[in-house]
C-alpha cells in the first residue's frame, strides 16, 4: 500500500458532482431553492419537524445554544471527551462549560455523572454522540425534565444512527440536535452543518440568528406601519451570517440519497473488525449497547494496560505503515485555552484514560477489501512486534 489510508474519508459521485454543476448553472448559488430542499429531506429522514442548516456544525452549536438562551452565567454541561466546539459554543454565549465523565466502557457521557455536576446555574445539557454511537437519551432527558433543562444532540458524528429504533435528529429525546457535513462524517456538503427541532419557538430563533439576526418576514416585524413594504427588514437580534450556500445544500441532498448504504458499508467494516480483533491481548474494540444503532463514524481501540504507555510508539508504527490513523480526543478542558480558564488535569478520569489508550482506524464507505485486510494484517504485526 503506497498511498495513506486516512481513518475517514468523503465519498463523491457523480450525481454528486452532477447537483452541484446544476447550481452552479442555475441563478442561485447562495440563498436559494436548494437549501430548503436539503433541510426538508432531513426532516423526512429523521422524522423531526423543522432543520434548519447553517455553514458548519460549529456554527449549528453555536446558534443552537443562542436558541436555548445561554447568556452570562448559565452553565451547560457537556463531555471533555469531544472536539472543542461542543464546549467552545457555551463560552460564545457567556456561559461556562462543565465537564461530565465519561462511562467506564464507553467514551459517551454518563446520565450520573450529568447529576453530579448540575447546579441552580445549570441551564442546558449537550450531550455528545461519540463516534456515532448514541448517549443513552432516555435517562439524559429524565434528568432533564426533572431539572428542567434543555438538552441539545451534539449528533455530529451520528447522522444515519439509531437510539431505540428512532432516528438520531428525530429529537424525541431532546430539545435540538445538531449534525455536522464535514468531509468525515456520515455526508459531506463540504463544510456544513444543521440543527433540528420539534419546538416552533427554537426553530424561528434558530431562523434568526443564523441570518443576522435579521428577519423579512412581515408577521414578525416590530414596525407594523413596514409590514406592506417589500423592501423592509429588520435586525432584531446580533445574529451571524452562518448561512449555507445552495451549492453546499444540494450536494447535501445527493449525499443524503446515498446514506443509508454509506451507514451499511461502515457497520460491514465494523463487522469485519470486530470479528478479526475479538479475542486478543492488544486492545479492546468498540462496543454497541443493546439500545444502539451505531453509525460508526469512528472505530476507536482502546489499548489494554500492557500497551498504553507504548501508545506514541504504535501510533508512530501504524502511520509509518500508511495508516491515517487518529486520536479522538485530547479532553477538552486540557487544552491550553481552558487551562486558562481554571480547569486542570483529573477533573475527568474516564475520559482522561480513554484518551490515554484511544487510536482510531480507517473506516469510511470507500474502503476497498484489500485496504481492510491491509489494515488488520498491519495493526497485527505492530503490536506483534511491540508485544
Amino acid at each position: 500500500m503506497n498511498k495513506c489510508i486516512s481513518y475517514s474519508h468523503q465519498s463523491i459521485y457523480k450525481d454528486d458532482i452532477n447537483a452541484v454543476v446544476k447550481v452552479l448553472k442555475s441563478d442561485f448559488i447562495t440563498q436559494g431553492p436548494e437549501i430548503k430542499c436539503f433541510e426538508n429531506a432531513l426532516c423526512r429522514y429523521t422524522g423531526a419537524k423543522y432543520a434548519v442548516c447553517v455553514s458548519s456544525g460549529t456554527a449549528a452549536l453555536h446558534v443552537a445554544c443562542l436558541a436555548a438562551g445561554i447568556d452570562k452565567g448559565a452553565e451547560v454541561i457537556t463531555s471533555p471527551l469531544t472536539f472543542a466546539a461542543s464546549a467552545n459554543c457555551i463560552l460564545y454565549c457567556g456561559g461556562r462549560p462543565v465537564f461530565a465523565d465519561v462511562c467506564k466502557d464507553m467514551a459517551n457521557i454518563d446520565p450520573k455523572e450529568i447529576i453530579r455536576n448540575i447546579t441552580k446555574k445549570t441551564k442546558a445539557v449537550i450531550p455528545v454522540h461519540f463516534a456515532g454511537h448514541p448517549c443513552d437519551l432516555d435517562k439524559i432527558q429524565q434528568i432533564a425534565n426533572k431539572n428542567k433543562l434543555i438538552v441539545i444532540e451534539d449528533a455530529a458524528h451520528a447522522l444515519g444512527a439509531e437510539y431505540k429504533n428512532t432516528k438520531i435528529g428525530a429529537c424525541k429525546y431532546s430539545d435540538m440536535a445538531i449534525f455536522s457535513f464535514h468531509p468525515a462524517k456520515s455526508l459531506t456538503t463540504g463544510e456544513g452543518g444543521a440543527v433540528l427541532t420539534n419546538r416552533k419557538d427554537l426553530y424561528e430563533k434558530l431562523l434568526i440568528f443564523r441570518n443576522h439576526g435579521i428577519t423579512k418576514d412581515s408577521d414578525k416585524l416590530l414596525d407594523k406601519k413596514m409590514q406592506a413594504c417589500d423592501w423592509y427588514y429588520e435586525m432584531q437580534e446580533l445574529g451571524f451570517n452562518y448561512r449555507m450556500t445552495d451549492i453546499q445544500a444540494a450536494l447535501g441532498t445527493s449525499q443524503l440519497n446515498k446514506l443509508n448504504k454509506f451507514i451499511k458499508k461502515r457497520r460491514e467494516i465494523a463487522k469485519i473488525y470486530n470479528k478479526s480483533f475479538r479475542d486478543q491481548h492488544y486492545f479492546k474494540i468498540p462496543s454497541e449497547g443493546k439500545y444502539a444503532y451505531s453509525a460508526y463514524h469512528l472505530y476507536p481501540i482502546k489499548l489494554k494496560d500492557k500497551f498504553k504507555n507504548r501508545k506514541k510508539d504504535i501510533f508512530h508504527e501504524m502511520r509509518m505503515k500508511g495508516l491515517g490513523v487518529q486520536v479522538h480526543y485530547i479532553p477538552v478542558y486540557l487544552h491550553p485555552y481552558y487551562k486558562k480558564l481554571g480547569f486542570r488535569k483529573g477533573l475527568c478520569p474516564n475520559a482522561e484514560s480513554y484518551y490515554d489508550r484511544e487510536i482510531s482506524i480507517p473506516i469510511y464507505p470507500a474502503l476497498k477489501d484489500a485496504q481492510i485486510r491491509y489494515v488488520i494484517n498491519s495493526v497485527f504485526k505492530i503490536f506483534k512486534e511491540t508485544d
